[in-house]
């Protein structure tokens, strides 16, 4: 029969786990990396972080077995470590907003005032299909290299007012991002709109559609 101490120790594992969870800065290198590996200097500068600071984080994140480096030359890039811990960066996600009021409150201020309309996965798929619409992918180009929506344009939402000219006019645009708490899309069709253009975004993204087994592409555009 397990002894009380047996018991103790393997919860302090799952506690191990919980406790590098337990910050804000860490969750967003997390969502990050669920969208694909990454440099410590890329992660640090898309996360306005420190050096220091990031690889701090990283180590945290790497001795909770969440995370795994990969050197190339001179760099050195992380990974999740497995789909599980997307998952469970998603999961986490949906327990805060089904069960702390607050978490709606602040999507809302994060996002934006609701003034773009969404399209769900199946909708968006089947309007592809019909060619009824066209997709872009609005992420920085490293993200948009691990794996994107195949098909998709890649034009980053910082260039997406200087290049307007590459989309149809014909036919309805969708942007996407990272995920359900990306601002980026909500950002690209508010600016696709102000221009004339027929916009809406995806419900999802990159990681949901990840998670849900789609076929995600990889490579530069």
């Amino acid at each position: 029969m397990s002894d009380r101490s047996s018991k103790e120790a393997l919860f302090a594992e799952f506690a191990a786990v919980g406790k590098v969870l337990g910050n804000p800065k860490r969750l967003e290198l997390l969502d990050l990396l669920a969208q694909g590996p990454r440099s410590v200097e890329e992660l640090a500068d898309t996360a306005s972080l420190g050096m220091s600071t990031c690889s701090a984080h990283l180590q945290t994140l790497r001795e909770a077995g969440l995370i795994e480096p990969r050197r190339e030359g001179k760099r050195i890039y992380y990974s999740l470590s497995g789909d599980d811990v997307a998952a469970l960066w998603a999961h986490l996600r949906r327990v805060a907003q089904i069960h702390r009021p607050h978490t709606e409150l602040a999507r809302r201020t994060y996002l934006g005032p609701e003034d773009t309309e969404a399209v769900d996965t199946e909708e968006l798929l089947r309007r592809l299909d019909a060619g009824d619409a066209v997709v872009i992918d609005v992420r920085p180009t490293p993200e948009y290299a691990a794996g994107h929506l195949p098909g998709a344009i890649h034009i980053p939402l910082e260039e997406l007012a200087t290049r307007l000219s590459e989309l149809p006019s014909d036919r309805e645009i969708v942007a996407y991002c990272r995920g359900q708490y990306c601002v980026l899309a909500h950002d690209a069709v508010r600016l696709l709109a102000a221009h004339g253009l027929t916009a809406r975004r995806a419900a999802q993204g990159i990681l949901e559609w990840k998670l849900a087994g789609m076929p995600v592409a990889t490579g530069a555009a």
